[in-house]
């Protein structure tokens, strides 16, 4: 039998580390960098931090009839190449991430003042009840995507990879990359028959 609140408590702290992982890979970063688009689409750092921090005021803000106090872009303004996902010249690195932690204490209010089976509601979805667990569960898979992301993102920019300062992935030198990625293109041609 799972213990309800171990169970919370392990999604909550997941949650948690997945923003912490997000905020993470724009330390050391100058503002082109973290602003500039790094993919077909212009995603980028800042964007990420942008995007989740609405997200996550909507989903235990709004979902639950605790609504985040600040104003939010309306959710109609998050389509493809809205204003969601990319930080305006005149936002700050500050002020969205400083946003950004202000939701992540908003959005735990909620959940530590809430059971697990406690209903709230999702308009946008096509079954709009939903329980707290739904949303934990939701964003924490929403915020580890973008966490990916943005790893992806900082490893394009300076090689930086990993969770965190803490646990930071070891920097070998240009040489052992430079021989794993040929491994690894052979294998990709000999895969394909191109060899």
């Amino acid at each position: 039998m799972i213990d309800e609140d171990a169970a919370k408590e392990r999604l909550h702290n997941n949650l948690r580390t997945a923003r912490e992982a997000v905020l993470w890979k724009l330390d050391g970063l100058g503002e082109y960098d973290i602003r500039r688009p790094l993919t077909w689409t212009g995603t980028n750092l800042l964007g990420l931090v942008k995007h989740l921090s609405f997200w996550d005021a909507r989903y235990f803000g709004e979902g639950f009839g605790r609504p985040f106090p600040e104003p939010l872009p309306r959710r109609q303004d998050n389509e493809p190449g809205g204003p969601e996902m990319w930080a305006a010249e005149d936002e700050t690195r500050e002020e969205i991430t400083s946003r950004y932690r202000r939701v992540w204490a908003h959005s735990d209010a909620t959940i530590a003042a809430l059971a697990l089976d406690a209903p709230g509601r999702v308009d946008w979805w096509g079954r709009p009840e939903v329980r707290l667990f739904d949303i934990l569960v939701h964003m924490h898979g929403e915020t580890a995507r973008h966490a990916g992301h943005a790893d992806i993102l900082r490893e394009q920019l300076d090689h930086a990879t990993g969770r965190s300062a803490a646990v930071a992935e070891k920097q070998e030198d240009a040489a052992f990359w430079e021989a794993h990625r040929a491994k690894v293109e052979r294998a990709a041609k000999a895969a394909a028959g191109d060899v």
